[in-house]
């Protein structure tokens, strides 16, 4: 079963920072997913807001994700310039989220670590 890691997740989001020099505070934390695999959750703060944001992928090997703005008990209130910056973090992940689902397509966790056994009886 496809899927993919809190591994690659902080390596994609890595490659992600690294050409966009944005996303410091962003992070991966582990989810376990149905099987009990290592699916990886994506959380990415928001400064001037008491709202949460994550993002996954809809499913198990699935390449589109879904990205969760979790409401607050509290209401945000924002001068323009707090306005303008939660913008900015809402495009970081906007941009974040399509970057993920861009690397998922055809990407197979399995494949990535191959199974020595099995390339050992492969070229026996």
């Amino acid at each position: 079963m496809t899927f993919r890691s809190k591994e690659t997740l902080e390596t994609w989001l890595e490659e992600f920072r690294s050409a966009r020099e944005a996303g410091d505070l962003i992070r991966v934390i582990i989810q376990d997913g149905s099987d009990g695999s290592d699916t990886g959750l994506v959380i990415v703060p928001v400064k001037n807001s008491s709202v949460s944001i994550f993002m996954q992928p809809i499913q198990i090997g699935e390449a589109r994700w879904n990205v969760t703005l979790e409401p607050s008990d509290e209401n945000t209130i924002l001068n323009s310039h707090q306005l303008h910056s939660l913008a900015s973090e809402l495009a970081v992940a906007a941009e974040l989220c399509s970057y993920l689902e861009a690397r998922s397509i055809g990407h197979d966790e399995q494949s990535d670590t191959p199974d020595d056994d099995a390339a050992t009886a492969d070229s026996v």
